[in-house]
């Protein structure tokens, strides 16, 4: 069976996805075979296993750290809101309802959630060496106390002693701890072993009386006081952490701050390149005159089309359309939107089953046929005539993946952009899996991961005339393999690994490996 240890938050977005990032980098460089686990996340940046399941982003870059594929089993509950109280509960990477918040604790929580999170996580404690689990939002609610599945029960099943996070960045860090602590009954508090305090700003030597004064009133220790790194070139986990980027860039990318954004990483990764100025707009007065516009994945593209009518974008997209200024790009949801109607007969996309009017920029319509997802990695091609901005990339293989459930169907008016694949499949058909206009400067895909590919974004600001050299180094896995060492070091130097190691229990790696 394996080790483990589990970090539980006072709050929600302390640092413990980071921290379970950081700590499995670490031990995977120590030699150790090493999983994460989170029961329950609730995000609309997801990923796609190599089999086809649907986790959240957090949970694939966690495995990344350690080394070791993304498993649906790291992440058996994904909780995607689509808005109103209303989200879609992905269970072991598959949709499986819609629910309202009341309805998941009463009818789904300790039922057939419970279970699942019990059989995938004992699935990684057979498999794997270490098992670094993260806990969900706070560990002490006390209206959701007796239905969580993601704390205190979790650590129970793995027996596993837990590290309390605090954000002491945000302020109110100690009280924090002190209220979580009084708020769990006492078999949960015994449980508690130790205390991270997190993102600290200035001299160590300001904060021992605070940290002697925890040590005297919980008879509990500081593990360790984690400096704040500033800006880590990580994929965000949701919207909360959204945030301008690279603001003297000379490319300005504007990318639609939908109310149902999904997904968004995949601008992120457009804007590794310092060369690239990425800022969220959500009013027609920030908009501006920018060299591409990108539309985003959404949750609800139903509600995100009627999200664009009342802030006017609506019609200044089709105005900045209209004056051939930039680019549109659409990603998957944005894809959908930029096209004439959504046809929703079922109300799986909208509130109630309809006919939808989008933008018409694109000769494209979605059709939501059925409660079914596609998700697969993919490999994807330019063939036959394309537009400017992709223009000599014919021929060439890229990948992405697909999260969708709609269809689209391109019209007569709409060129086919690029054709996809499942990843590995060469019996495979290749299926359109993007369109462009030859009216109007935009072009739309399903495939998430676009700008993933450097030669890809190379091009495109070599078609912008603001392309540089160095444009095609920048893959992301190097700079997430950089900020994860960084943050393992920062690990390493300021938690008291001894100790952390003795409560774990943890015997030598059965490998070693270089670090």
């Amino acid at each position: 069976m394996a080790s483990t240890l589990m970090f539980q938050g006072t709050a929600s977005h302390v640092g413990k996805t980071t921290l379970v990032a950081g700590m499995c980098r670490l031990l995977a460089n120590m030699g150790y075979r090493v999983a994460p686990f989170k029961a329950q996340n609730m995000s609309l940046n997801s990923y796609v296993t190599t089999d086809g399941f649907e986790i959240a982003r957090a949970q694939a870059l966690q495995a990344f750290a350690a080394g070791v594929p993304p498993s649906v089993d790291m992440n058996p509950i994904l909780l995607k809101p689509k808005g109103k109280g209303v989200s879609q509960i992905v269970l072991r990477g598959k949709p499986y309802m819609d629910v309202k918040a009341g309805s998941y604790y009463d009818e789904f929580a300790l039922g057939l959630g419970l279970r699942v999170v019990r059989e995938s996580l004992e699935s990684l404690l057979e498999r794997f060496e270490v098992v670094i689990i993260e806990g969900a939002g706070s560990a002490a609610e006390p209206n959701l106390y007796d239905r969580d599945i993601a704390n205190m029960r979790v650590a129970k099943i793995a027996g596993s002693p837990v590290l309390l996070v605090a954000d002491i960045d945000l302020g109110g860090a100690f009280a924090s701890l002190l209220g979580t602590l009084d708020i769990l009954r006492a078999e949960d508090r015994a449980l508690v072993k130790g205390f991270i305090i997190n993102k600290f700003r200035g001299e160590l030597s300001l904060l021992e009386p605070a940290l002697k004064f925890l040590r005297e009133t919980t008879g509990k220790r500081v593990v360790g006081v984690i400096p704040h790194l500033g800006d880590i070139r990580l994929p965000s986990e949701d919207s909360v952490s959204i945030a301008n980027i690279n603001p003297s860039g000379r490319v300005d990318v504007a990318v639609i701050r939908l109310s149902s954004i999904s997904n968004f990483t995949d601008v992120e990764s457009f804007a590794l390149n310092p060369n690239v100025k990425v800022r969220y707009v959500a009013s027609v007065e920030d908009l501006g005159r920018p060299h591409i516009v990108v539309i985003p994945g959404s949750k609800n593209t139903v509600a995100d089309t009627e999200w664009l009518r009342r802030t006017r974008l609506f019609d200044a997209l089709r105005a900045y359309a209209d004056s051939g200024v930039g680019w549109i790009v659409g990603i998957c949801g944005g894809y959908e939107i930029l096209g004439k109607r959504i046809v929703d007969p079922y109300g799986i996309e909208g509130d109630a089953p309809g006919e939808y009017k989008a933008l018409g920029l694109l000769d494209v319509v979605t059709v939501f046929r059925k409660y079914e997802k596609t998700t697969r990695l993919v490999e994807f091609k330019f063939e036959g005539e394309s537009p400017d901005i992709v223009k000599g990339l014919e021929g060439a293989r890229f990948e992405g993946y697909e999260i969708r459930m709609g269809e689209v169907v391109l019209g007569g008016g709409a060129l086919p952009l690029l054709k996809a694949r499942p990843k590995g499949r060469v019996d495979a058909p290749w299926e359109v899996a993007g369109a462009w206009s030859n009216t109007y400067k935009v072009l739309g895909t399903s495939v998430h991961g676009f700008f993933d590919n450097p030669p890809l974004v190379a091009r495109i600001l070599r078609a912008l005339g603001r392309g540089t050299r160095r444009v095609t180094s920048l893959r992301a896995e190097d700079v997430w393999d950089s900020e994860l060492n960084r943050v393992a070091e920062t690990i390493r130097v300021n938690m008291d690994l001894k100790y952390v190691f003795r409560l774990m229990g943890l015997r030598r790696p059965t490998r070693t490996v270089a670090i």
